[in-house]
């Protein structure tokens, strides 16, 4: 073999260990959630640690008034209803956004049951800058561990061609205790008012 082969394998080696490393670094570097609360439309606490029986928590931050959240509605809806019976809870947040216009479902539109976090604790603690964005969180030793955080997938306009379903992947791999695969992937979106 010439040295210019070796080289290259090498180098393609090295790329590989980085990258694997990096994911794992990424899945298990202590981002560990101890609990939040919430609040329900009724005024009530819902707290992250009372799904610590649940093998994940997928948090989805979310607000009508951004085309983004009204894109994902009905397939948050079918992910949710999916992955229920598996022992997967969706959480659903309402959070403000940087556009002044009001925002309602229209007409045929699914909405889904969203909490509040008027102090937006959850959404600085959990690292989310946009609408629509997904955090899943699997129930570790002291809290939840965070196993993804970005995109539900890779076409929030037409859900016909979505070609990467980066969430429901996640959510697969998580369930058979696999890595997650992809740590984070960036969410297009409205950004989240600060």
């Amino acid at each position: 073999m010439s040295f210019r082969r070796i080289s290259i394998l090498t180098a393609v080696a090295l790329l590989a260990v980085t990258l694997a490393v990096g994911v794992a670094r990424a899945q298990s570097s202590g981002n560990t959630i101890a609990n939040f609360t919430l609040k329900t439309a009724a005024n009530a606490d819902v707290t992250l640690k009372s799904y610590a029986d649940h093998k994940a928590v997928v948090v989805v931050f979310l607000n009508p008034a951004c085309a983004f959240s009204r894109l994902y509605q009905e397939r948050l809806a079918s992910l949710s209803s999916n992955y229920r019976g598996k022992g997967v809870q969706f959480l659903f947040i309402n959070v403000p956004i940087n556009l002044d216009a009001p925002g309602t479902a229209a007409p045929g539109e699914v909405e889904l049951p969203t909490l509040t976090d008027a102090s937006q604790q959850v959404s600085n603690l959990l690292g989310v800058g946009k609408t629509a964005e997904a955090v899943v969180l699997e129930p570790a030793a002291g809290g939840f561990a965070i196993r993804y955080r970005g995109a539900i997938d890779d076409n929030p306009q037409v859900a016909g061609s979505v070609q990467q379903h980066y969430l429901r992947q996640v959510l697969d791999n998580v369930l058979a205790g696999r890595p997650a695969g992809v740590a984070d992937k960036r969410a297009a979106g409205c950004l989240i008012k600060r």
